[in-house]
């Protein structure tokens, strides 16, 4: 047993896993301690040091209106992960019950449920997250709530799906004969049994936020300025990339390693929980771990 768990903890701690959890934690670390690291106010305006090349002062240099680089990044990452996060826990705290009553109770609820994320789904997530900030209006809490709800069908049909898997198993029935609720079915005996695939699902969904939430800021309808935010500051950088690069290359880079770290993270806890996705070790080491636990 305790080879099994070696394996299966060696199987999850390869090379691109570690390697994006350093990057992970890193970001992690930049947005909870972004005020002690921070060099300066990220929304100073320096007008006589426009943007100005990386120097001691200014580890990145600064942007078109004399703003320190490096301080607006570690801020940014605060905001971007918070907002992305939210995201999620919005999706999943209408999307995971929004599923689950679909799939178990079946019939015109299911239906009904279905239909109105079909509609969801039938619109870009984008566009749709347009709409929404258009009608609510700019800002940020606009913004989250706006994907927060675009991305709630995804959520509710995939524990739709898993839940008309699971309530027809021996232990529904079981637990049902007992005499226990229907809600307590669902949430104490259906949901643990996938919960581990929802937690791969909203951990590749923190990216996708990431992407969505920077796209809105970078055209205007995320974070408003001054506040900085990778998605903005990628939107500032564009208009002087040519004469200043890495005010454009700083956040847009940030965003794309962020991404690909979670993805990564995300693929990786799948396969960790998937038997079927690890690969199956050499005929001689297969030999070898039999021969070791037979003594």
């Amino acid at each position: 047993m305790k080879e099994s768990a070696k394996r299966k903890l060696k199987s999850f701690f390869t090379i691109p896993m570690i390697i994006s959890m350093m990057i992970l934690l890193f970001v992690l670390f930049l947005a909870v301690f972004g005020r002690r690291l921070a060099t300066h106010d990220p929304n100073a305006l320096d007008l006589s040091n426009l943007l100005a090349g990386p120097s001691a002062d200014h580890i990145l240099g600064t942007d078109k209106t004399g703003r320190d680089l490096f301080s607006r990044l570690i801020y940014g990452s605060r905001i971007t992960i918070l907002s992305a996060f939210s995201v999620v826990v919005i999706s999943a705290g209408i999307g995971v019950p929004f599923g689950m009553i679909a799939g178990f109770y079946g019939g015109i609820v299911d239906k009904v449920l279905m239909r109105l994320s079909d509609v969801i789904l039938a619109f870009p997530s984008l566009l749709l997250a347009f709409v929404f900030v258009a009608a609510f209006g700019r800002g940020v809490t606009n913004a989250v709530v706006a994907l927060g709800i675009v991305y709630v069908p995804m959520l509710a049909k995939l524990t739709r799906s898993m839940t008309l898997v699971e309530k027809n198993k021996v232990y529904v029935e079981a637990a049902r004969s007992i005499g226990f609720s229907n809600d307590h079915i669902m949430i104490a005996e259906i949901l643990p049994n996938f919960i581990a695939t929802l937690v791969v699902q909203m951990t590749l969904d923190v990216g996708y936020a990431v992407l969505d939430l920077a796209a809105m800021s970078f055209l205007g309808l995320g974070v408003q300025p001054p506040t900085a935010d990778w998605g903005a500051m990628l939107a500032d950088g564009r208009i002087v990339i040519t004469s200043s690069p890495l005010v454009a290359l700083a956040p847009g880079l940030m965003i794309m390693v962020t991404v690909v770290a979670l993805n990564i993270f995300g693929d990786g806890v799948r396969i960790y929980f998937d038997p079927s996705q690890r690969k199956l070790p050499s005929l001689r080491r297969f030999k070898k771990m039999v021969r070791r636990e037979n003594g």
